[in-house]
């Protein structure tokens, strides 16, 4: 089943996991959704400055930003309630896990683009 998918921390840079994260996501036939405010878009698809600036459904938000910046972004990620969040490597917190987890949002710490490439992503 084919995902909207927000890349929060989304980047330009071929190297970042981000970036390979956005192009599996297509590959394997889901929508990215990037966030980042230093960019209008990733690849010709629109770049969002802020979850705020979403309208839309969200299956999954992946994480790749440090926890010291995530923690401002809590009540946003539960505000525009998606089924899952996905929490990369490095990105984990468990006071913001803790938070999305009472909220009714499904946590998991994984690495999205191992999920994607042994099709455990929508699992």
């Amino acid at each position: 089943m084919a995902e909207t998918v927000v890349i929060l921390g989304a980047s330009i840079n071929p190297d970042r996991y981000s970036y390979k994260t956005q192009l599996a996501l297509i590959e394997k036939g889901h929508t990215p959704v990037p966030v980042n405010p230093r960019y209008d878009q990733i690849d010709g698809i629109q770049c969002y400055p802020e979850l705020k600036s979403l309208e839309r459904n969200i299956d999954t938000i992946t994480i790749y930003v440090k926890p010291a910046i995530l923690r401002s972004m809590t009540e946003d990620i539960v505000h525009v309630r998606p089924r899952r969040v996905i929490f990369n490597p490095g990105a984990e917190c468990q006071e913001v896990s803790a938070r999305l987890e009472s909220a009714g949002i499904k946590v998991q710490n994984a690495c999205t683009l191992v999920l994607l490439n042994t099709s455990q992503f929508t699992k």
